[in-house]
């Protein structure tokens, strides 16, 4: 399993995009696999990918995630396929619904058929990032239109999919998923059997499964993990996150965090591993009463992302 980093807002610090590119840069010298930055409501993601893909050589690079009614396919694909270019081809196109309260309070949008939506926006997007071309007639969308990116080619897209319908098209339509606030029992009793069993039924190759979660190494576990559930509180508010919980069993999105000393989250991320994860977007929080805990953090990952790199 590969060892892959959030990059800025992703982990709730909002950053310039000097310190994005600098995050980045360290990322790429510490010997992680990729580093992942969220479209939230500050810098926009695809655009800072595509500075950071001029200021980097090896790292790849992925957004975890953009929302998908604020862009149209055209758009959407014709800047993926542009941040391909200036990545190199290390580029990952993560893509997501967002959320109703997002979409209709803020954005004056309907969010009344969210699977029907992205169903439609993959058929648009994908024929166009994979082959610059696409003509399709939906409810939602109806797209007759051809891109074309010099020096670019066809990157990964990756849908956040949590619900079965979702995680199906993302089998059978995209190249994998991404998760976040997906514990370990979820991820194998829902997640990755229902996603690799669309991909395979559908011909395409296994399915890349991201699997984001809070991190922390720490011997002060009970501490970590209630900062964590304060930190963390809003997605237990949210319904696509608040259903992954009530899959895993667990009350706050905090009790689905990677907490431990080395061994222990060493071992919590073997297991991640064993179960199907193919990639780890760590995302690390500082738990209190240990001032050194980010610190140990960020070196236990290193030394995995190392030899991961070896393997």
């Amino acid at each position: 399993m590969k060892i892959g980093i959030g990059i800025g807002e992703i982990g709730g610090h909002a950053a310039t995009l000097d310190d994005l590119i600098a995050q980045a840069q360290r990322a790429e010298r510490d010997g992680f696999a990729s580093g992942w930055l969220a479209n939230i409501f500050g810098i926009d993601a695809l655009t800072a990918i595509a500075l950071i893909g001029r200021a980097t050589s090896r790292l790849a690079l992925g957004t975890a995630v953009v929302p998908t009614f604020s862009r149209h396919p055209v758009a959407m694909a014709q800047q993926a396929l542009t941040v391909q270019a200036a990545t190199g081809g290390r580029f990952s196109l993560g893509i997501g619904l967002s959320h109703q309260v997002v979409i209709e309070s803020m954005f004056g949008l309907s969010f009344a058929k969210p699977f029907t939506h992205m169903k439609e926006y993959l058929a648009a997007l994908a024929p166009l990032i994979r082959s610059g071309n696409v003509s399709v007639d939906g409810s939602q969308y109806s797209v007759h239109a051809s891109v074309a990116v010099p020096g670019s080619s066809p990157c990964p897209i990756l849908l956040a999919a949590l619900a079965p319908k979702m995680l199906a098209l993302a089998g059978s339509e995209a190249d994998g998923t991404v998760t976040w606030m997906t514990g370990p029992t979820t991820l194998r009793a829902h997640t990755i059997p229902r996603i690799t069993e669309a991909a395979a039924a559908a011909g395409r190759p296994a399915p890349r499964i991201v699997v984001g979660l809070p991190i922390a190494v720490t011997t002060a576990v009970d501490a970590a993990r209630e900062r964590a559930r304060h930190v963390f509180r809003m997605y237990g508010m949210m319904p696509s996150y608040r259903a992954m919980l009530d899959r895993e069993g667990v009350e706050a999105p905090g009790d689905v965090a990677i907490i431990g000393d080395e061994d222990s989250v060493a071992a919590q991320l073997q297991h991640l591993a064993t179960l199907g994860a193919t990639e780890f977007l760590a995302v690390p929080f500082p738990a209190p009463k240990e001032p050194d805990s980010t610190a140990r953090t960020r070196a236990l990952l290193v030394k995995l992302a190392r030899t991961a790199h070896t393997q």
